[in-house]
C-alpha cells in the first residue's frame, strides 16, 4: 500500500512522483497492477491545478479498478473550504463571533479562482462522498492530525456517515464547523502525544496513525526542500507524510508499512 499527502494543485509533480514509484507510466496512466494507493486529501488551493489533480485521481481510480488495484482518497480540510466557498460564498457564518465566511477563509488560505471556475457537479458529487477516515492494514488514515473527528462519532463508520450527511444539508454553521474541526492540528505532539495517539487508536482501531495536513518541515524546523521522507514520531505510533509540496518540498509517495532508512 502507498499513501500520498497534500498535493495542493501540483499535478505535474504528483504525476512525476507516482511514475518514480512505478504506479503510473510515462503517459501518467495506471501501471501499478494490484497495488493500493490512498490520497489523504488537500488536492486543491495554493497550487496551479487543483481540479486537474482531482480529475487525475478520479481517472486513476477507474484505471486501477480495471486492473485489480485500488486508488482511494480521503477528504481534506481544503476540499471542505473549496466546497463551502462554492456553496455559501461570502455569506456570514452565524454565531462565529466575528466577520467569518467561507470566501474570506478561502482567500486567506490559498484559494484559486481557477479551481472554482472549473468545479463541476461531478466533482462536487465525488468529493462530498469521500470518507474522512479509513482503516487499512492496521493503519488509521486521516487527513488532519486531530482528535476532533471523534466529535462526529465513536466509530469510523459513524464519523464518515456524519460528515457525508452534513454535506447533504444547506446548514452553513455545520459546514463551517466541519472546516474548523479539520483545520486543527498537532494532537500527537508533545509530552502527551503518545497517550493521545494511543487513545485514538484504541477508539477507532489500528496500530499506527498516518496523516497529512501538518507540514513535516514545520514540525522539524527545517526548510521544506530538506525533507526527504515521512516523519515517524510519537514513539512510532504516528507517521506524517505532508512534505510541504506547495512550499518547495517533495511530493512523497510513501509505502506502508514504513521502515525508516538507516
Amino acid at each position: 500500500m502507498y499513501v500520498v499527502g497534500d498535493v495542493h494543485g501540483h499535478l505535474a509533480e504528483l504525476a512525476r512522483a507516482l511514475h518514480n514509484a512505478g504506479l503510473v507510466d510515462t503517459d501518467a496512466k495506471w501501471c501499478g497492477g494490484t497495488a493500493e494507493l490512498w490520497f489523504l486529501g488537500d488536492f486543491v488551493d495554493r497550487g496551479p491545478d487543483g481540479i486537474g489533480v482531482i480529475d487525475f485521481v478520479m481517472s486513476l481510480s477507474e484505471q486501477a479498478d480495471a486492473s485489480g488495484g485500488q486508488v482511494r482518497a480521503l477528504l481534506g480540510n481544503h476540499e471542505v473550504l473549496m466546497l463551502g466557498m462554492h456553496r455559501f460564498g461570502d455569506t456570514h457564518v452565524p454565531g462565529a463571533g466575528g466577520p467569518r465566511s467561507f470566501e474570506r477563509s478561502w482567500l486567506l488560505n490559498g484559494g484559486m479562482a481557477s479551481d472554482q471556475d472549473r468545479l463541476t457537479d461531478r466533482h462536487v458529487e465525488w468529493l462530498t462522498a469521500l470518507p474522512v477516515l479509513a482503516l487499512v492494514d492496521d493503519h488509521l488514515l486521516m487527513h488532519s492530525d486531530t482528535t476532533a473527528y471523534l466529535e462526529w462519532g465513536g466509530t469510523i463508520a459513524e464519523i464518515n456517515d456524519a460528515v457525508t450527511a452534513l454535506f447533504a444539508e444547506p446548514d452553513l454553521a455545520q459546514w463551517w464547523e466541519c472546516w474548523r474541526k479539520m483545520t486543527t492540528r498537532y494532537a500527537f505532539r508533545g509530552p502527551l502525544g503518545v497517550a493521545v495517539a494511543d487513545d485514538l487508536l484504541g477508539a477507532l482501531g489500528g496500530r499506527q496513525i498516518v496523516h497529512g495536513h501538518s507540514v513535516i518541515a514545520d514540525q522539524l524546523g527545517v526548510p521544506p526542500e530538506q525533507v526527504d521522507g515521512p516523519l515517524l514520531y510519537a514513539d512510532g505510533t504516528v507517521l506524517a507524510v505532508d512534505a510541504g509540496l506547495y512550499g518547495g518540498g517533495p511530493c512523497l509517495v510513501v509505502p506502508l508499512p514504513w521502515t525508516e532508512r538507516a
